[in-house]
């Protein structure tokens, strides 16, 4: 028994030196890995510098088509025909002239008697349903 705990001794002992001598090669190889790293990226900087530039976003041609409102939203936005974004614009100039948005939940917005008729009777309408409901009067 006696053999068996200076054997562990032994052991405990050798293994720090084991530990420190391969910390020492560890610390020698991180500047070499450091640098291996920095060598790394200078090219791939290199080759960022070297893609041309974004070309400018092109509007969607389906979003820039001219659409003619119905009768009922031709009463808010205007009879002439106009691309979706265009439509969606002057209701929100509709919406803010008139201080339709609803004051606790932006998101909502109380229709008036224009708007209902547009909405399909609702009262009140989410931004997001909105532009689902006046889908529906484009043509």
């Amino acid at each position: 028994m006696a053999t068996a705990k200076k054997a562990a001794k032994k052991t405990a002992a050798k293994k720090p030196a084991a530990k420190k001598a391969a910390a020492k090669k560890t610390a020698a190889k991180k500047p070499a890995a450091k640098k291996a790293a920095k060598a790394v990226k200078k090219p791939a900087a290199k080759k960022a510098a070297a893609k041309k530039p974004a070309a400018k976003r092109k509007p969607n041609a389906a979003f820039m088509k001219a659409m003619t409102p119905s009768a009922v939203l031709a009463a808010v936005v205007g009879a002439t025909p106009m691309p979706r974004t265009e439509v969606t614009k002057k209701i929100w100039d509709y919406i803010k002239k008139n201080k339709l948005q609803d004051a606790i939940n932006k998101r909502l917005i109380n229709a008036d008697e224009k708007l209902r008729a547009v909405f399909g009777g609702k009262g009140k309408v989410s931004m997001f349903e909105m532009t689902k409901l006046v889908s529906n009067h484009l043509k």
